[in-house]
Formats: structure tokens, C-alpha cells, sequence
């Protein structure tokens, strides 16, 4: 009786009691979901992205050029991220923009808990692990979206693993899956290009250790090295399986080496340290970690650690990149300092991890996660949890104004509107410029730059490109600008967006058909007007 008492209690311990991996998933689903509000439609790209989806759906193809502004002719238009677009579009079309938030905070979840069991594959130190799977976590968040990128944040989790497991186990099984991974993740977004810089890496660092090794044990770093040049080799051509076929891989090169883009597009500018962010104290306890440990630090921790580090003090863009990659080099910086602490501190440490590892060894379980989704898609499909763009940093309520007044001619747009412009307003209305920088180049970046800062030559640029109305953030200096012009009108103004319509060369005749209660609309008054 005794002992099926105490396999009960085993039994509802390993079945009712969440690990320490199921916390950190339903940690980070539980935060995104109901802590953060909006905060992963923080970004319009997101609306592009649905649309884009949409578009593929009902033509069956791949757009080659962009259809989203009114640059005549076309630009030409790499669109690399078209099967997560599909798979956004499916899930608005399921559940609109909740489906989309809900699959995006359970990826993000799944990432991180995939990361916390890999850091456990590497050590026994439960309590390091959970501490540098939390640092990560809070780290690769200053970049979490409802975008394509979560695709490759998740990704990256599984190929580190994967090449981890083979160059310190040799499991042959792992590493046979990447250029399977590797077809799915060029369709999905252009981060795959750090997946073949990482089998890159382990592929010199055999090259290295065959150069170094001894006579009997070079055989292994000879056949390693051979199955690593053949995987890179097959990964590479696995990705010219993409509507742009070879031309994919010099995509990443394109954007990157885009001196004007990268020194100008927020994400790829370097973090700014004067604020709170986790990825200094993960920058600066990593530098500090690897200065006292004495463990021996191999050529892919080296490399990883100096180019990642460069990549994110680069670009904010890189920092959750730098978070996945480099925590199992701080885990194991952090395991052998650990294993260097003092009496008694030493044996107080060991004990209360080994009863933890013990605890959570057994507790074998999913209820917790499981149970989370099943309360949250409960809660999406009554209702009670909905996503939306936020009107405060969106010009929702100024769409809504343009499909009751329809203002024709080309615009002048805030970059940062234009995203959600195309989820809202296309095909209806164009843009001047959106999100996809790549595409617009320098051409059009200085362009724009010139009328919305309003630099010398800015109402000769408008007039370059015929705009007849702009919709420009309410506090800007271009919409200041507009306001001394005799020849622009605000036909419409709230806290996030203002319209300005240029006036036409002709006298008005004030008819007064429509009336909202925060605008009086000029231009449907020209619009009305006849002769």
C-alpha cells in the first residue's frame, strides 16, 4: 500500500506539477498574450506581410515587382519572405489579426523553451540554466514582432542544436536534417543566411582541428569536416529553391552592404546603451564570464562570440541572434566559475541543484503548455482576447477618414504609416514609401528624407512626384511646414496623423454635405463642387 501511495504521488507529481522548461513556454506565451497588449503589432510591416499573403493566395504567384506604391515603372521587388506572408494571410483569414498575435507569442514561446532544453542537453546545472535561458529571453525580446524574423529566431534555436549535438556527439541524425530546414527557412525569411555563416564556422573549426590534432584522432575531424563541406554544399543549393533561385544568397549581401539603408532604418542601427536593455548586461556578464573561466574555449565559441557580438553592437536588429547563439558560450563560462565556489557556499550550491535536477527530472509532463493554448484559443474564439493596431501610434482613424472621402491623386506618406496604409488602404490608395527599404534604396530614401525633414528642395521634390495630398505624423516637421504653405489645406488632423491636400487652382464652393464631430472635411467640399 505504502509503495503504490508513493508511485501515486510520482505519478501526479510527473503528470500536475509544471517543469522548469513548461514555465519559462507558458511564461513567455502568458506575457505576450496578456501582458504586453499590443506590443507584437508594434510594427505595420505586419499588415504588408498579411497583404502580401493575401495577393499570393488569390493569384497563385509570386510577386516579381512591387504593386503597393505608384512609382511608375515597377520596382523590382525581391519578395524573400512570401511562405511565412502565406501562412499570415491563413491565419488572418482563420481569426484575423488575434490568429496572427496568438501563433506568433506561441512561437516565440516554443523558441525559448527549445532553448532552455538545448542548455540543459549541455549541462546539469539546472539553476545556470534557467538564469541564462531567462537572460536570453529578456535579451532576444527587444526584438519580438508578429514578422517572418520570429521564423528565424526559432530556427537558428534548432540549427545551433543540431550542429552542436554533431560536433560534441557526433550525431549523424541531427545534421542530416539541415538542408531539409535550410529549403523551409529560405522561403520563410532572409535570416537563413546566418545558418550557412554558422555551418561555415564548425566546418573551419574542423579544418582547424585536423590542422592541430593528432595523427590517431584526425581521422574523426577528416570525416566530420568531409560531412560538414557536403551539408554546407547541399544547404547551398537547397536555397535556389525559391521563386529567385540563385539570386536568393546575394539578397542579404545586398541589404547589408546598402551603406545608405543600414545608417538609416531604425532596426539596423546600433542599440542605444543609455536605456535599460538586457543585452548589455548580457554583452558585459558574457565578457566577464569568459575573463575569469578557465575553461577551454574552442574555435566556434571564439568566432561566434566575435562576430555576433559585432552584428548586434551593429545593429539592434542582430540582438536576439546574439542572445540564441551565444548562451550556451555564457552557460559555459558561468558552469565552470560555479564549479570553482568556495566552502560552503560550494556544497549549498551543489546540493540545492542537484535536488532541483532531481525534482524536475521527473516531472515529465505538458499539461501546463498544453492547457495554456487550450485556455487562450478558448478566449480568441469566444471573443474575449482580440488584437488590433494600436490608433495611438497608427493612422487608424485617418484611413477611416480616406475610405469616406476619397482623395485621388499621388501621396506623400510617413514611412512608418505606410505599412498598415497597404493592410488598410490598398488597392484603393498607394504609397509614396512603406517598410520594404531594400526595395525603395537610396533613390527614394533621399527623397523622402528631403520633404519629411523638410530640407532645401523639398517642395520642388513634391512636385517631382505630383503629390497632390500627404498623410504625415501630426507633430512632424513637415506637416509644421504645410501649415504656412497657402497652397495646402489640412482637411484632416488628429494626434497620430494629419492630411494635407494641395488646392486646386480653381475657387471653392463651401458645401457642407458632411460633418464629423473631430474634423470638418475641406476636400469632400472640393469634391462636391461643380462648375
Amino acid at each position: 500500500m505504502p509503495s503504490q501511495l508513493s508511485h501515486f504521488k510520482l505519478t501526479f507529481r510527473a503528470t500536475f506539477l509544471p517543469s522548469i522548461g513548461n514555465m519559462i513556454f507558458i511564461a513567455v506565451f502568458f506575457v505576450l498574450i496578456f501582458g504586453s497588449g499590443n506590443a507584437l503589432l508594434g510594427d505595420g510591416d505586419t499588415g504588408y506581410h498579411i497583404k502580401t499573403g493575401q495577393v499570393i493566395l488569390k493569384n497563385w504567384s509570386i510577386p516579381a515587382h512591387d504593386f503597393y506604391s505608384f512609382h511608375f515603372p515597377a520596382l523590382s521587388w525581391t519578395a524573400h519572405e512570401w511562405l511565412a506572408e502565406v501562412i499570415m494571410a491563413l491565419l488572418f483569414e482563420w481569426a484575423g489579426l488575434t490568429g496572427v498575435v496568438v501563433f506568433f507569442a506561441f512561437v516565440l514561446a516554443l523558441t525559448h523553451w527549445l532553448l532552455y532544453q538545448s542548455l540543459k542537453a549541455k549541462s546539469d546545472d539546472l539553476i545556470l540554466c534557467t538564469f541564462v535561458a531567462l537572460l536570453a529571453t529578456a535579451t532576444s525580446s527587444t526584438h519580438w514582432l508578429a514578422r517572418p524574423h520570429v521564423f528565424s529566431i526559432l530556427l537558428t534555436v534548432i540549427w545551433c542544436h543540431c550542429l552542436s549535438a554533431y560536433q560534441s556527439k557526433n550525431r549523424n541524425v541531427f545534421v542530416s536534417c539541415l538542408p531539409i530546414l535550410m529549403l523551409l527557412w529560405v522561403n520563410l525569411h532572409g535570416g537563413f543566411i546566418i545558418g550557412l555563416i554558422l555551418l561555415g564556422i564548425y566546418l573551419a573549426s574542423e579544418w582547424v582541428s585536423l590542422l592541430t590534432a593528432k595523427p590517431e584522432s584526425s581521422w574523426i575531424h577528416r570525416k566530420r569536416a568531409k560531412t560538414l563541406l557536403l551539408l554546407l554544399l547541399a544547404c547551398m543549393a537547397a536555397c535556389c529553391f525559391n521563386p529567385h533561385g540563385f539570386d536568393i544568397l546575394l539578397f542579404p549581401i545586398r541589404v547589408t552592404s546598402d551603406r545608405f539603408v543600414m545608417d538609416r532604418v531604425t532596426e539596423f542601427l546600433s542599440p542605444n546603451f543609455h536605456e535599460p536593455l538586457p543585452f548589455k548586461y548580457m554583452l558585459l556578464l558574457l565578457i566577464g564570464a569568459l575573463a575569469v573561466s578557465r575553461s577551454k574555449v574552442g574555435f566556434v565559441d571564439v568566432i561566434c562570440t566575435m562576430l555576433l557580438s559585432y552584428m548586434a553592437l551593429y545593429s539592434a536588429r542582430h540582438v536576439s541572434l546574439f542572445a540564441i547563439i551565444l548562451a550556451p558560450v555564457l552557460l559555459k563560462a558561468l558552469t565552470d566559475i560555479a564549479g570553482r565556489l568556495a566552502e560552503p557556499f560550494s556544497t549549498w550550491y551543489v546540493t540545492r541543484n542537484q535536488n532541483l535536477l532531481t525534482i524536475d527530472h521527473n516531472l515529465k509532463g505538458y499539461l501546463w503548455p498544453t492547457t495554456s493554448l487550450a485556455v487562450v484559443t478558448t478566449l480568441v474564439a469566444t471573443g474575449f482576447i482580440t488584437y488590433r493596431f494600436d490608433d495611438k501610434r497608427f493612422p487608424v482613424k485617418a484611413v477611416e477618414f480616406l475610405h469616406r472621402q476619397k482623395i485621388h491623386g499621388n501621396v506623400f506618406n510617413d514611412d512608418e504609416f505606410g505599412d498598415y496604409m497597404i493592410y488598410a488602404a490598398w488597392p484603393t490608395y498607394r504609397v509614396f514609401m512603406d517598410g520594404r527599404s531594400d526595395m525603395y534604396g537610396e533613390k527614394f530614401g533621399r527623397d523622402y528624407l528631403r520633404i519629411a525633414n523638410v530640407a532645401p528642395g523639398w517642395k520642388q521634390t513634391l512636385k517631382k512626384y505630383n503629390v497632390s495630398w500627404v498623410i504625415f505624423n501630426t507633430d512632424s516637421a513637415l506637416i509644421a511646414a504645410l501649415k504656412d504653405q497657402p497652397d495646402w489645406q489640412s482637411v484632416y488632423s488628429d494626434p497620430v496623423a494629419t492630411i494635407f491636400v494641395k488646392n486646386e487652382p480653381k475657387p471653392l464652393e463651401l458645401l457642407a454635405k458632411h460633418r464629423d464631430s473631430s474634423v470638418i472635411s475641406r476636400y469632400e467640399l472640393r469634391e462636391n463642387y461643380s462648375e
